[in-house]
Parts: C-alpha cells; sequence; structure tokens
C-alpha cells in the first residue's frame, strides 16, 4: 500500500502541464558551482505521483557498508538511454531541460534515475554524482520532484555552510557547474511527520 499524500494547496489540479524554464532562478555557489530553482514548474504533480507509485516497478536494494549488508533506504527505478519513461510528461521534461540547457551542457538529458522516499525514515546520504564523467568534468543533474516536500541539502567538500532546499509540488532544481565534484548533496531522514517524494534526476550519458 502506497504512503498518503497531503495533497498541495497550490496543486489541485490534474492536468499536467510544465511551465516555462525561463523562469528559473540561479544561486552561484563557490568553487564554480551553481543550482537553477523553480518550484512548481510541473502542475499536476500530485496526480504524477499517484501515478508513479501504482506503475513503477519499484525495486528495493541492498548495499554493502562497513562490512555488513544494508537495506537502502529508499526505492529505486533507473531507466537508460532509449528507454521509455513511465509518463509522457517525464519525457516531455526531458527534453525541455535538454533544449533548455543544450547550449551550457553540450548534450541532451538522457538518463532519468527515480527514488520514491515513503516517509521521513527514507533518505540518501551526503554524495556527489561522481560515477563516470562527473568525477573530473563539469555537468548538470536535473530533479524533478513530485509529493510531499523533502529538503535537499548541499555543502561544499571542503567545508563550509550548508544549503537548504524545500523540494516538493512539481520543483525544479538543476544542480550545475562542478557542483557534483565540489559541492555535496543529500536528503537526510527527518523525525517530523512526513509525506512521501518521488524524485527523478535526469543526467546526461556517463554521469551517475
Amino acid at each position: 500500500m502506497s504512503p498518503h499524500l497531503q495533497g498541495s494547496l497550490f496543486d489541485q489540479t490534474d492536468e499536467l502541464r510544465l511551465g516555462p524554464l525561463a523562469a528559473v532562478r540561479r544561486t552561484r555557489l563557490a568553487h564554480g558551482a551553481w543550482i537553477d530553482v523553480l518550484p512548481g514548474w510541473l502542475s499536476g504533480s500530485d496526480a504524477l505521483f499517484a501515478q508513479l507509485t501504482a506503475k513503477v516497478p519499484w525495486r528495493a536494494e541492498r548495499r554493502t557498508m562497513y562490512d555488513h549488508v544494508v537495506d537502502v533506504p529508499r526505492l529505486l527505478r533507473f531507466y537508460g538511454a532509449g528507454e521509455p519513461l513511465p509518463h509522457p510528461v517525464l519525457a516531455k521534461a526531458r527534453d525541455a531541460l535538454s533544449a533548455r540547457y543544450a547550449r551550457e551542457l553540450g548534450e541532451p538529458f538522457t538518463t532519468a534515475g527515480l527514488c520514491y522516499y515513503r516517509d521521513g525514515r527514507d533518505s540518501v546520504a551526503w554524495h556527489g554524482d561522481r560515477i563516470g564523467r562527473g568525477a573530473r568534468e563539469d555537468t548538470m543533474v536535473a530533479i524533478l520532484s513530485v509529493g510531499a516536500p523533502r529538503d535537499l541539502l548541499l555543502r561544499p567538500v571542503r567545508g563550509g555552510d550548508t544549503v537548504r532546499r524545500p523540494l516538493g509540488h512539481g520543483d525544479l532544481v538543476v544542480m550545475g557547474g562542478s557542483c557534483q565534484r565540489t559541492w555535496e548533496h543529500a536528503i537526510p531522514k527527518t523525525a517530523r511527520a512526513q509525506g512521501p517524494r518521488i524524485s527523478v534526476q535526469f543526467r546526461p550519458h556517463g554521469v551517475r
């Protein structure tokens, strides 16, 4: 059974519609990193959340950490280049992002990784997307969030102040420049009553 989602008062339509990306606002970070944020980019995001929870073949994973095999605290599904996405609006979002960032990125977004945070106990630890080209090149990761907001935290690898952005209900964040190499990001656990959230991470080829 899916966790209950408390709908947003500002997203009460079932019509899925992407807003103009010209409205994104960029924040320059240290060391050549930046983030673009666009709240409510996707209208009807709560309806998309319901469809994704029901239709995506979510997978629970286990990983070895410190000589122990542990459950990954979220459900996952990865869609590779050329693989059909679970809803047409996600393909439209990927194409719109590819067009918007074509000059800066120099290539399209090709893959989509979905993470399902069922409640406040689900999380992702501090990390950068450094598997592949992200370890040595500037790149971009675009995240579309649906469901209840969760805090995305970012901090410089070498130490410094943490940046906090709550993301949910159709919000978009794009991490660019050196962000994957010089900064880390996380979705921390929380003891507060917390509704479920799905994040969709669009990446170019060779970035994980």
